[in-house]
């Protein structure tokens, strides 16, 4: 199976995707920050350092899991505990950015985050629940150290 290159394409992926997001929350501050617009009374450099912080504090959070696939990638582990439940979080993340930008952006946005969240999903899937990499064995390196057996002919 093909594992490792889908973990490194969505490893990409959520890295371009990391300064895209940040990009586009910097200029939504600027914008905010030049127009002085404001909501329920809020100063307009709150909002706009709102925008900013959110921004980096999201492109982190993508950074980071894509730093989990890229370690999936060239380990060929799959990732267990925290950082299972983070690229969980990631997909759900996607499949419910996807649903708003169909209406807000249109098939074209939706058509990108459900390619990102089939890249994850894949990813989690090929890797399993609690499997990392060939704990289980395989013909040539048997689980535990345990020695092959011989192949019997009936």
């Amino acid at each position: 199976m093909a594992r490792r290159p889908v973990a490194l394409a969505a490893a990409v992926v959520l890295i371009l995707e990391a300064f895209g997001i940040v990009l586009l929350n910097w200029i939504l501050s600027i914008v905010v920050d030049r127009q002085q617009m404001s909501l329920a009374g809020l100063q307009p450099r709150a909002m706009s350092t709102g925008s900013w912080v959110g921004g980096i504090l999201f492109g982190l959070y993508l950074l980071f899991c894509a730093g989990v696939l890229l370690r999936c990638a060239l380990r060929d582990r799959g990732p267990g505990g925290f950082t299972r439940i983070a690229l969980i979080s990631c997909a759900v993340v996607h499949g419910m950015l996807g649903a708003f930008a169909v209406g807000l952006v249109g098939w074209v946005a939706f058509l990108a985050m459900m390619v990102v969240l089939g890249l994850l999903v894949l990813t989690l899937m090929a890797y399993g629940e609690g499997f990392s990499g060939d704990a289980h064995g395989n013909a040539e390196n048997p689980p535990n150290g345990a020695p092959p057996v011989a192949p019997t002919s009936a």
